[in-house]
């Protein structure tokens, strides 16, 4: 009987251990530009008047048909800061 428990409890533990882990706060965004620039970021910027940018959640990548969107062009992650204009990454 105090072995079951002791495995009971220990699951409950280890549960509440990988939810706490994956319940972070960080938070992750599909931003576009005005030309459909497309790309991960987890934070919102501005850049200026100049630069007009679209914040979508997530997910909305993947309601996406990017092969026949012509509309909006998937660009690959990026460090640093800064945000893509016609297919060029821009730092800032």
């Amino acid at each position: 009987m105090r072995t079951k428990l002791f495995g009971v409890v220990l699951a409950a533990g280890l549960s509440f251990g990988l939810v706490a882990a994956t319940a972070g706060s960080a938070s992750a965004y599909v931003v576009c530009n005005a030309v459909g620039d497309c790309w991960h970021t987890d934070h919102h910027v501005q850049y200026g008047r100049d630069v007009r940018l679209e914040y979508h959640p997530d997910d909305w990548y993947f309601h996406r048909d990017w092969d026949h969107d012509r509309d909006h062009h998937w660009r690959e992650y990026h460090d640093g800061r800064g945000y893509y204009n016609n297919g060029a990454w821009i730092p800032r």
